[in-house]
């Protein structure tokens, strides 16, 4: 199996990271191309991938297509692909916005297309993906499972859940440094180091994540574990609740659910 990768920005460099580094794939069955050559040399030095010149020389070589260009230039990149689509190509999309009926009217109802979602958080192998898909087969998706593994977990979703899934699974890394970069500073104010500041800060964060992965015990309950009654934890979580803490999260969520329907929907034709 040979992986072509249309776009090699941050994203597809860090996919192909996890790749070769996870010693599952070959660097030999890794194409790549790029507007930009120095990107493509970039990725061709660190891992030994195999450089293409254009949509059809890299589609003559390889069975899976990922489309890693941002969603503007669909309009240009498309119509190359489909050009040279033959039955034995998988297409995979990572681009926000891009529902699969779009997809599948662009490159033709019967061409088997995963759209996947994968964050920031790839780039270290920490990754939290998912996909949707309307004509793959059981292997198809395996193959996909197994690939986007090399970056982290990924589930597979309905599509209807994908605006949501952007929020929480996507969006919420940023919502997440926010939050750590607004601890440490608050130790700061308080006379700690901020670099000594921001390890504790992320550290906990990293902490409190594996416990809600790992435990049994509902999120509020283990919150009622830090809390003691009259003590110190419980003042903090009250004024966060005073202060509009959960509301001000479903408020975020929402936006960037509501962003991202919006642009769904300029894909309608």
């Amino acid at each position: 199996m040979k992986f072509g990768f249309i776009g090699l920005g941050n994203m597809a460099g860090a996919i192909i990271h996890g790749m070769i580094t996870s010693e599952q794939f070959n660097a030999a069955d890794v194409y790549g191309m790029n507007r930009s050559r120095e990107k493509t040399d970039d990725l061709v030095d660190k891992y030994g991938i195999q450089a293409t010149d254009s949509i059809e020389q890299l589609m003559k070589q390889v069975n899976v297509i990922v489309i890693a260009v941002k969603p503007q230039m669909f309009e240009e990149v498309l119509p190359a692909i489909k050009q040279h689509l033959t039955n034995n190509h998988i297409v995979i999309s990572i681009a926000a916005g891009k529902s699969l009926d779009y997809l599948h009217e662009e490159l033709g109802s019967e061409t088997s297309i995963f759209r996947v979602m994968p964050n920031i958080n790839a780039t270290i192998g920490a990754s939290t993906s998912c996909y949707s898909t309307q004509k793959a087969s059981t292997d198809q998706k395996a193959i996909v499972e197994k690939l986007f593994a090399t970056v982290g977990t990924i589930v597979e979703l309905p599509e209807n859940l994908f605006s949501i899934f952007t929020t929480i699974g996507c969006a919420s890394p940023a919502f997440t440094y926010l939050y750590i970069d607004s601890l440490a500073r608050a130790a700061v104010r308080e006379g700690m180091p901020k670099d000594m500041a921001l390890q504790i800060a992320a550290s906990s964060v990293l902490g409190s994540a594996q416990m809600v992965l790992q435990s049994e015990s509902h999120p509020w309950a283990l919150i009622d574990q830090v809390c003691s009654p009259g003590g110190t934890t419980i003042q903090g979580v009250t004024s966060l609740q005073v202060n509009h803490f959960e509301s001000t999260i479903y408020e975020a969520v929402e936006a960037v659910t509501n962003r991202d329907s919006f642009l769904q929907k300029q894909t309608v034709k």
